[in-house]
């Protein structure tokens, strides 16, 4: 199908009849925040920007937070040599002097401002090699508008002949020849002409934060209410008290302020005497500042425990554990002193201090509050509090809920040196040249702060890295102080206060201010280490996350090298936990996790240097296995069933069986139980977890079920329970089923593995287990449960994939798998190089980007000419006349079904995206030569496989790009 055909189809379906079949990519459509289907006007203009060869944007209002959301994609373009043009203005002075120096920076974008009266235009133009695309409504560029905010716009799509947008380009170059050039001395005239709006915080959403209160009348803290969230969390923990429970843990992201949760429970408890502790003297006086300001009353009766200071008789005391638990303190006081203490950071209660303290007191409850309360150190947190998990809410929950600073993540490339990127081994001279100091303050100055002066965070590799680096930032003219673990206490508070105060620009440091820090104007987080953990790496982001009326948002900073751990990244941001290669590779193409105005970037080859470390990275290795498994089984108490790690959102169980054949082989591979079946039990296992655990169908899944409720089910009772789930039902379907059940579609080393024996017995009165599986789960109650196990499981699994339909769109999918769900009497992945005809149907696998070698040998020509038309081949030595060529030619008029399968390249194992029904444009179809390895021309055809579905935007530019 040509361009132009295209588009007259997509105007015909927007305009006059929807129901039309084809016409989808370029069809109007209506651009929405939709916060259900994460769906953004954003995400629609990064998509036009980065497949576009120019662009024009036609904004009456910027804001730092909405160009923060295309640096990343503007770098990029920059690289390519792609230019564009903003058209802005100052009216109503909504734009701030800031923001026109940030545009500035960007130096593949001309800027100009329109004088015109009421400039308020709000468009979007991006230009194609074939087609040009308008975006254009209610959106600002601003982060709101571009992601949370209701907004309508509408995209549509034009030939570079047409009309309509050529009205939009001659209206746009008026207004620009007419306009103003921005420049320096513009910028500087327009500061000191510049009076803010007096709604300006109203309409940039600037959140307003009370002062902190060192004392508080009574009847003012009355007056200081909890908020949404903090209300769901009290009744929680109230929930826990009155279950008649004396502990209760509170898992809470950092910044989304535990101590004023804490605080509001101290006050609802209304204890005699409550007990603070904390690891660190610097939070102590802010945690008394915040009691004082919600429970209110006289100073005296709020007391610090630290160094020289001994208030012990406050009746809410702060102490530090350091001081606390010493055996001399602890003896002045009673057991029963305090009928309320609270463990702030409670993740390192394992120590010795904390046990003394814990096993010493006698509190009528016990609080532990904590962001990280997985652990590397074997120690139980979850045990400690007896498994009562008062409130949880984790990074996306709190910034959906609006209670943490949004911040723009920017993964960026480190500096390249003749022998490679900066990785592990790394030499120290390496990291403090002037080439890369050059290139960090480079990209430090392009991706900026929110506010008028940076109050900057660097984590550095190691210690001589901080305080040479610092001296060299020093000597370029900014501020900086290096503090690493041997500074002192006193030492680190001060510099902390020059930082807040804008004496200085930056603290450099290694790991001390991972946590247990309270600097809420750090407006710049700078990582210039690799991501040894996920804990470390959202403690360190998570030192911006406060709130902070001078700023809006946090800019993270990620320079990305070679290391071997960069996989960690998107792990981190999303909080993937099932150690799925391809779950993570979609958090890296699919962002739309990140809530709010928040957004995660990746300059192109940084996330080059992600994906290559996805490829490498071993995530079944048993060490990394294990970690998650102990992690989950201190969370609940004791062994995980396969459901618990789904419910908890930890490893996948899939990646489990494919490494163990069952969860029962990885039970004892971790020698946590000895063997509870026997060999056939086993056989029965192994077939149910990797071939119905998967849930790509969820007929098999009913069947199982109903057979553990009943010894024997009826058709009629079975078609009956497949139908009350919406489910496609046909004949084939059943017998394809039954094929499974009786391991008849199985190869013969399959059902060797699997037992022989049929599972399943389909008879005319019924169908039920054989014998020998009925006389298992009589006798075995471990096999019993473990069979149900997989069951629910793979039911919950299947909650990803449709029941109406064999196949859903961008789900992964085997050649077996294909096979199976096609409804063919038999495995026959073996035998199907590339594609295959059967049964009505033809399954067309594409590698997407072949190795070295079969590029060479086979030099096929495949690929996207756009989202719909996809460019395939035929096997070598095939011609126009080949049977097997004729029969894919005339599918649609022999009812045949194409089915086409794409992976990105060999990594991907054996699974293949589903991208839908195609038929080939038998205009496109013709035969070629080709080079066999012997460089003998060989035939081949080449035609172009119309998709029903146009492929969605970010798996397509994933899969279609050259990322390694």
């Amino acid at each position: 199908m040509n361009l132009l055909q295209s588009l007259e189809d997509s105007i015909y379906k927007g305009f006059i009849d929807q129901t039309k079949p084809s016409g989808e990519r370029f069809k109007p459509t209506l651009l929405i925040n939709n916060t259900k289907t994460n769906e953004t006007v954003l995400n629609s203009i990064t998509e036009e920007l980065d497949s576009c060869q120019s662009f024009l944007f036609s904004v009456a209002f910027v804001t730092e937070s909405g160009l923060a959301t295309l640096k990343t994609h503007l770098s990029d373009l920059q690289q390519k040599g792609i230019k564009g043009r903003i058209l802005t203005s100052t009216f109503l002075n909504f734009n701030q002097p800031k923001v026109f120096k940030e545009l500035m920076k960007i130096n593949n974008v001309e800027v100009r401002l329109s004088s015109m009266k009421g400039f308020h235009s709000k468009g979007y133009i991006f230009s194609h090699d074939t087609h040009q695309t308008l975006i254009v409504g209610s959106s600002n560029l601003t982060a709101q508008a571009l992601k949370v905010n209701y907004e309508w716009n509408v995209k549509l799509s034009s030939h570079e002949n047409g009309e309509f947008v050529s009205h939009f380009y001659h209206q746009f170059e008026e207004v620009w020849e007419s306009a103003q050039p921005l420049t320096e001395q513009w910028i500087t005239s327009y500061e000191q002409s510049y009076v803010p709006m007096e709604y300006r915080k109203e309409l940039t959403n600037v959140a307003e934060f009370p002062e902190v209160y060192t004392e508080n009348p009574l009847e003012e803290s009355i007056n200081i209410k909890p908020n949404k969230m903090q209300k769901a969390a009290l009744q929680e923990i109230q929930a826990v008290r009155e279950s008649g429970n004396d502990k209760g843990l509170v898992i809470s992201a950092t910044g989304t302020g535990k101590t004023y949760l804490s605080a509001f429970d101290v006050r609802e408890f209304a204890p005699k005497r409550m007990l603070f502790i904390v690891h660190r003297e610097q939070i102590l006086q802010k945690a008394k500042a915040d009691f004082i300001r919600i429970l209110g009353g006289v100073e005296k009766d709020f007391g610090i425990l630290s160094g020289n200071l001994r208030e012990t008789d406050a009746r809410y005391l702060f102490a530090t554990i350091q001081t606390i638990s010493k055996e001399e303190t602890l003896r002045q006081l009673d057991p029963q002193a305090f009928d309320y203490i609270l463990i702030d950071e409670v993740h390192k209660a394992g120590a010795k201090s904390y046990q003394r303290v814990i096993e010493h007191f006698q509190p009528k409850f016990l609080m532990g509050m904590t962001a990280t309360p997985e652990r590397t150190d074997d120690f139980n947190i979850y045990e400690l509090f007896d498994y009562n998990v008062a409130y949880e809410i984790r990074l996306q929950e709190a910034l959906e809920e609006d209670m943490l600073c949004p911040f723009h993540y920017f993964g960026v490339t480190d500096v390249e040196y003749e022998e490679g990127v900066i990785d592990e081994a790394t030499v120290f001279s390496k990291l403090i040249t002037e080439e890369r100091v050059d290139h960090l303050l480079q990209k430090v100055y392009y991706y900026g702060h929110s506010g008028d002066k940076v109050r900057g965070l660097m984590f550095c590799s190691r210690k001589e890295e901080a305080i040479k680096l610092s001296e060299e930032l020093n000597r370029r003219g900014l501020k900086t102080v290096a503090l690493t673990g041997q500074n002192s206490q006193e030492e680190r508070i001060l510099q902390v206060e020059r930082l807040e105060n804008g004496v200085i620009d930056y603290i450099l440091t290694v790991d001390i201010f991972n946590e247990g820090i309270d600097i809420p104007s750090v407006n710049q987080v700078v990582m210039l280490k690799q991501t040894q953990s996920s804990i470390i790496f959202i403690q360190q982001l998570g030192r911006g996350l406060r709130k902070h009326g001078s700023k809006e948002f946090v800019t993270i900073i990620d320079f990305i090298g070679n290391y071997k751990n960069n996989y960690l990244i998107p792990i981190a941001l999303s909080g993937e936990r099932s150690q799925n290669k391809d779950n993570i590779r979609r958090r890296m193409k699919d962002t739309s996790y990140i809530k709010g105005i928040s957004t995660v970037n990746f300059e192109e080859i940084a996330k080059n240097r992600v994906f290559s470390a996805i490829k490498k990275s071993n995530l079944s290795d048993m060490k990394i296995l294990r970690e998650a498994y102990i992690e989950l089984k201190n969370r609940i108490g004791h062994i995980p069933q396969l459901q618990d790690f789904i419910h908890h959102n930890s490893i996948d169980p899939l990646v489990i069986v494919q490494k163990y054949t069952t969860y029962h082989q990885f039970l004892l591979k971790l020698k946590e139980i000895d063997p509870l079946v026997n060999a056939y039990e086993e056989q029965v296992l192994t077939m149910l977890s990797l071939e119905i655990l998967n849930g790509k169908r969820l007929h098999e899944i009913l069947l199982l079920e109903l057979l553990l409720k009943k010894e024997k089910v009826t058709m009629d009772t079975y078609e009956q329970y497949i139908q009350s789930y919406n489910c496609s039902f046909d004949s084939e379907t059943l017998a394809s089923v039954q094929r499974i059940m009786d391991l008849s579609f199985f190869n013969q080393g399959s059902r060797k593995k699997y037992g022989t024996t049929p599972l399943v017995d389909f008879g005319i009165d019924g169908i039920e287990f054989n014998e020998e599986i009925q006389e298992s789960l009589e006798q075995n109650s471990s096999f019993q449960a473990m069979l149900l196990d997989i069951v629910i499981s793979a039911k919950e699994l299947n909650k990803n994939y449709r029941c109406d339909k064999p196949l859903t769109l961008y789900k992964k999918y085997t050649r077996k798998d294909a096979c199976r769900l096609l409804n063919w009497t038999s495995d026959e992945s073996s035998t199907i190089y590339g594609y295959k005809t059967k049964h009505g149907t033809c399954p067309i696998f594409v590698t997407y980007h072949k190795n070295d070698e079969v590029e060479s040998s086979v030099a096929y020509t495949e690929g996207f000419i756009s989202p719909e038309i996809f460019t395939w081949s035929t096997r070598s030595n095939r011609t126009l006349a080949s049977a097997e060529v004729k029969t894919i030619i005339g599918a649609a008029e022999s009812n045949i079904d194409l089915h086409l399968f794409i992976k990105k390249d060999d990594d991907e194992g054996g699974d293949f995206y589903y991208l839908g029904q195609a038929l080939p444009d038998k205009s496109s179809v013709e035969q070629a030569l080709m080079k066999d390895k012997n460089l003998k021309d060989i035939p081949v055809v080449h035609m172009n496989l119309a998709l029903e579905n146009m492929v969605e935007g970010k798996l397509y530019h994933y899969i279609a790009s050259e990322e390694n």
